[in-house]
């Protein structure tokens, strides 16, 4: 069953955030979700210890792959690429996939239903079993914005790729006062080197989508 304090993973929750927390539809255009989630993806294998990111490359660094389905699949791709490819590569590359294979891996834990579409010829798509629980990642993310608390690297990384992907009017519309609250850029400050520099290639490639779209 779905708990409010969701699955932990970063991925998990930037999907939420970026999904009406009853209705399910998307706040974003497909692409930019699919890079945010990459991200998120790629984040999360960073923050355990099995990625190693710089602004030239990503390198599988793990001995092992994680126990979760869906990060051993994405270790899985980097680690058997013969060469090396920076951040921005395997944010496209990831993209096509990162939506439909997060929101399964949230079904998985109880968070998302499928719903079939009432016209055969489209596709289901996914609700939030619980919208309280769907909507708790804003909080957790809101929490790196609030000055008077200690900024975690998972709030922090959390509110940092959820502004990169489009989401930061959204999170700002529940954050603190303008005078008792800090930018989800100060936020992201706080993280590591690798982190930051995924934040920033997730914001490059999405911005990058958005202007080729407009094109």
């Amino acid at each position: 069953m779905p708990g409010l304090s969701g699955t932990g993973r970063l991925a998990d929750d930037l999907y939420l955030m970026a999904h009406h927390d009853m209705t399910g539809r998307p706040y974003l255009q497909p692409r930019a979700t699919g890079i945010g989630l990459a991200g998120a993806l790629l984040a999360e294998l960073t923050m355990a210890g099995a990625l190693d990111v710089t602004p030239q490359e990503v390198a599988a660094i793990g001995p092992a792959r994680p126990a979760d389905r869906l990060l051993g699949e994405v270790l899985g791709l980097v680690a058997d690429e013969r060469e090396l490819h920076a951040p921005g590569e395997w944010l496209q590359v990831l993209a096509h996939t990162a939506t439909e294979g997060v929101a399964r891996r949230l079904a998985g834990a109880g968070f998302l239903t499928e719903v079939s579409s009432r016209l055969p010829w489209r596709g289901g798509r996914w609700v939030p079993a619980d919208p309280d629980c769907a909507f708790m990642p804003l909080t957790r993310a809101r929490a790196a914005l609030d000055v008077s608390r200690r900024v975690t690297a998972q709030a922090a990384a959390l509110a940092g790729l959820a502004a990169a992907c489009g989401l930061e009017t959204r999170l700002l519309a529940y954050a603190p006062p303008a005078r008792g609250r800090r930018s989800p850029r100060e936020a992201a400050g706080v993280l590591p080197p690798d982190l930051r520099e995924l934040i920033a290639q997730t914001q490059a490639a999405v911005d990058s989508a958005v202007l080729a779209q407009r094109a």
